[in-house]
């Protein structure tokens, strides 16, 4: 990939909306940060991007029948056995 093809062109809006900032607000927000706007642009996207973006890969969906019964019997093995001695409920 060449230079050239690894920038980006920012086009600004005339007006600050939801959907773009004006020019003007870029440099504001490299005064007041004390950063250059380009690291301006790299935080805003930063940030939109956790925001956005899934914080873990998708799993393998819902489990088979057969992986609950194997889960139900694994589990039965580490569960106390024996009388229930006393229990409480947290709400009554």
């Amino acid at each position: 990939m060449t230079i050239a093809a690894e920038n980006l062109l920012v086009k600004f809006r005339s007006r600050d909306t939801p959907f773009g900032v004006t020019r003007g607000t870029v440099k504001a927000l490299a005064k007041e940060l004390d950063v250059n706007e380009t690291q301006v642009s790299h935080m805003a996207l930063s940030k939109f991007a956790s925001d956005v973006l899934p914080a873990y890969a998708p799993d393998d969906g819902p489990l088979t029948a057969k992986q609950v019964r194997a889960l139900r019997k694994d589990a039965a093995k580490h569960l106390p056995k024996g009388k229930v001695l006393s229990s409480e409920a947290l709400f009554a």
